[in-house]
């Protein structure tokens, strides 16, 4: 734990020193804003109704609901969100048009700044949890109709709670070195030598629908690594590896399945849960076929990871055993025997690369808490799972999610009962009914 705080500490030294530079160098980023974009802070009208809804459709396909929305709340685009970082909770804020306590008095300007150059209508600067760093990339035009949109909702007067975390992280200043070290001050760049398709799906992808933002590693001050998309820790979830990785990735999904992943929550192999279902939810569903396939072709074309799958743990193995056992009593009800489960309602298990990675954070978090696929117009009922924190101990889930990742064609490193503690105690369930 202290070699962790020390690292963390020296980073954040680096970042600041980058600060330092980055000041005396001149802050190129705050105001790359094109001269034709309209600056008015008055309710748009009726002849802005067409860009309206393309302003709409962008905040859908950019996903502003999942956190600028409180989840179960009435108060859409309201912002209270908590957004969990490894540094503290970050609150997103209110981008209703409020003039109190929104963005009723801002411009265009002050929203361009915000939005694609982490800046505040004050000059103060905005944590990486808004992903400026992806929203650079949108274009002057789905900039400007997003602006119109967000002017169209109903105003709701709601203030947000402050963010307030702990030192060294509430030094805002600390933010213009991370924009030095990490953000890319550049817009979309269209690659000539892929085809339309191709570019609207990177453009989709690398900009609205910030993919990077859980499916890239990110540093010890939240940057992106080199691995782009090749799976990233959401604290108790594990974004997965979604390039062409035959293993680990999506390299054996086919298009279609890309696709309908993204439109009704599933394809036969893996129903999106947890962070994933509320992303298919509030943005995927709702984007064109068009849209939808264009990701698809981006992503089975980006540069795939060199993960291999190590040598499958063998049944003779105690834990193998012990895992067998409990899946046969509590899991075939839904995945089946065969580990195949059941189209559209239960994931298959088997040869689910969504499984295999090295972090097991989604399968042990899945076990003990439960979860419920994406809820979509394409599947209205779902499917759902029940939490086996109560009825399995510890143990008993480690040696199970050790049987799911090594059956069925399945080949990954074990999962440790230790894992499976810490992950208990960080989703706050308590033990075993027995242990209690």
């Amino acid at each position: 734990m202290k070699k962790t705080k020390l690292i963390a500490g020296v980073a954040v030294i680096a970042a600041a020193v980058a600060a330092g530079m980055l000041w005396m160098n001149g802050d190129t980023s705050a105001d790359d804003v094109a001269s034709n974009n309209v600056l008015t802070s008055q309710p748009p009208t009726a002849a802005d109704s067409a860009a309206i809804e393309r302003g709409r459709y962008m905040a859908v396909a950019s996903d502003c609901t999942a956190c600028h929305t409180m989840p179960e709340s009435k108060l859409p685009l309201a912002g209270g969100y908590s957004i969990s970082t490894p540094f503290g909770g970050i609150y997103a804020s209110n981008i209703t048009p409020d003039r109190e306590t929104g963005i009723g008095n801002w411009t265009e300007r002050d929203f361009f700044r915000a939005v694609r150059h982490g800046k505040g209508k004050e000059g103060e600067h905005l944590y990486p949890a808004m992903p400026y760093n992806a929203y650079v990339k949108l274009t002057d035009q789905d900039m400007h109709d997003l602006w119109l949109y967000l002017r169209s909702v109903k105003p709701i007067h709601y203030q947000v709670p402050e963010t307030s975390l702990g030192f060294p992280y509430n030094i805002r200043l600390a933010m213009m070195g991370w924009n030095l070290l990490f953000f890319k001050n550049e817009g979309f760049q269209i690659d000539n030598s892929k085809s339309a398709e191709w570019n609207r799906g990177a453009y989709l992808v690398e900009g609205p629908e910030h993919c990077a933002a859980c499916h890239t590693a990110k540093n010890l001050i939240g940057g992106d690594s080199s691995d782009y998309l090749q799976g990233g820790n959401l604290g108790e979830w594990h974004a997965p590896d979604i390039t062409p990785n035959p293993h680990v990735g999506i390299g054996s999904w086919s298009e279609q399945q890309v696709v309908d992943y993204l439109k009704i929550g599933s394809n036969h192999v893996a129903v999106a849960s947890g962070p994933m279902a509320e992303a298919v939810n509030n943005s995927t569903q709702h984007l064109t076929d068009a849209d939808l396939r264009a990701i698809a072709v981006y992503l089975k074309q980006v540069p795939a990871s060199t993960t291999t799958l190590p040598q499958p743990i063998s049944m003779d193995n105690a834990q193998m055993k012990m895992g067998e056992k409990v899946y046969s009593a509590n899991c075939t009800a839904c995945h089946n025997s065969d580990g195949k489960g059941i189209p559209n309602l239960a994931a298959s298990l088997a040869n689910n690369p969504g499984l295999l990675a090295d972090d097991a954070s989604s399968i042990i978090t899945t076990v003990l808490q439960g979860g419920r696929g994406a809820v979509t117009n394409g599947n209205p009922t779902s499917g759902a799972m029940p939490s086996f924190a109560w009825k399995l101990s510890d143990e008993q889930v480690a040696a199970t999610a050790t049987y799911l990742r090594n059956s069925w064609g399945n080949a990954a490193k074990p999962v440790t009962t230790d894992e499976v503690t810490k992950g208990r105690a960080q989703l706050k369930l308590p033990a075993q009914m027995s242990e209690r």
